[in-house]
């Protein structure tokens, strides 16, 4: 490999490894301090993260919820008091959040 044939190595990698995020941000922990976006109370019921979506069911809210299974239609209508319960593939809770 020649000179220049290296440099460009050495620049390509440089330039790829500062396209590279250092983290992705916790979502959960924002909305849980930011009360602006938790009008809707999500951040109190993050403990059924990872529990079957049916575990909504038999469960009260105060507040307007929408059961979201993985890859439904929903609307795209923007209600900051209504908490959201999106599902994965398995079928179990993977975001609580408001809108």
């Amino acid at each position: 490999m020649t000179h220049y044939g290296k440099a460009l190595l050495v620049t390509a990698f440089f330039a790829l490894t500062a396209c590279q995020s250092a983290s992705k941000p916790d979502a959960s922990a924002a909305a849980s301090h930011d009360p602006e976006t938790d009008q809707c109370g999500a951040s109190q019921y993050q403990n059924y993260v990872g529990q079957p979506l049916s575990t909504l069911d038999n469960k009260r809210f105060d507040v307007p919820v929408r059961a979201i299974p993985w890859n439904s239609a929903v609307t795209m209508d923007f209600n900051l008091r209504r908490i959201n319960f999106a599902a994965d593939q398995s079928g179990k809770i993977s975001r609580v959040y408001c809108g």
